[in-house]
């Protein structure tokens, strides 16, 4: 039996009946197609690609072409997975007419909603798209795209003023209509209160014990990425080592001439090579 994709409202639901959802980051066919054989529900195509897959400094660079095309593999490996699509730097914080044309490309390119990161003032934007009939999950706390104003790379929300003024931005997220907000790199008293005072589903990406969903990358799950390693990922596998160890196990076979062997090699019959041979 093929799998059901999850729905928006079903999603929502999921707050409300106290049950959980796992959202997993992967960027081409082989990994969406495992996805798709596997219990989570949703995934995300996110602009983490100009890291992960990229191999830079952060996420600033990463094009509207950069989602579409990962999506587009995503979505051929997973058809009947929820995906999010990931809206990059400048895509929609110009204006509103620009953010609803960039969103509605990814819808038509296989999204089932875009994801949008920022504050008060991206949320404005995140408004004007869902009134166009597009599903939006917001994104607040450490927002990859604006880190450089954070310092880097930090979390968020450890000050009286900063908390507020994340509070401020889920609150908005939501005014706006969007369906559900990740929270990344919060406190996890923080995380709790945001979580008690919305409605829509949360999804902790290190925002503590009290979210609705929980987003990691699958990267990181199978320690293939290992440039740097977050605090709120757990390891379950360690595959870069292994896949490593398998590239040079290639290698020496090489030299030591176990590889290949006959089974690895195609035959003809030796009357056809006699007859080129005759030929030349």
């Amino acid at each position: 039996m093929s799998k059901k994709k999850i729905t928006v409202p079903q999603i929502r639901e999921r707050k409300q009946n106290g049950s959980k959802f796992a959202m997993i980051t992967v960027y081409d066919y082989p990994m969406a197609a495992i996805v798709e054989q596997s219990d989570i529900e949703l995934i995300l195509v996110g602009d983490s690609l100009g890291m992960v897959i990229q191999g830079c400094e952060g996420t600033v660079h990463v094009t509207l072409e950069d989602i579409l095309y990962h999506l587009k593999l995503v979505r051929r490996g997973a058809p009947n997975t929820f995906i999010v699509g990931d809206m990059p730097f400048l895509t929609y914080q110009a204006c509103e007419s620009e953010a609803i044309h960039n969103a509605g490309i990814l819808m038509k390119n296989g999204a089932d909603c875009v994801k949008m990161e920022g504050d008060v003032y991206a949320a404005e934007k995140a408004a004007a798209v869902v009134k166009a009939g597009i599903p939006v999950m917001g994104h607040i706390g450490l927002t990859p795209q604006t880190a450089a104003s954070f310092g880097g790379f930090k979390v968020q929300g450890k000050s009286i003023d900063s908390a507020k003024k994340m509070l401020e931005n889920a609150i908005a997220f939501e005014k706006a209509g969007a369906f559900a907000i990740v929270l990344e790199c919060l406190p996890t008293a923080l995380g709790a209160l945001i979580d008690e005072k919305i409605s829509i589903p949360t999804i902790g990406v290190g925002a503590g014990l009290n979210c609705t969903g929980y987003n990691l990358n699958a990267y990181d799950i199978l320690g293939i990425f290992d440039k740097f390693v977050p605090k709120f990922v757990k390891q379950y596998k360690l595959l870069g080592k292994e896949i490593l160890d398998g590239f040079n196990s290639w290698r020496n076979e090489i030299d030591s001439g176990a590889y290949p062997m006959r089974e690895h090699c195609f035959n003809v019959s030796e009357d056809e090579i006699n007859a080129l041979r005759d030929s030349l």
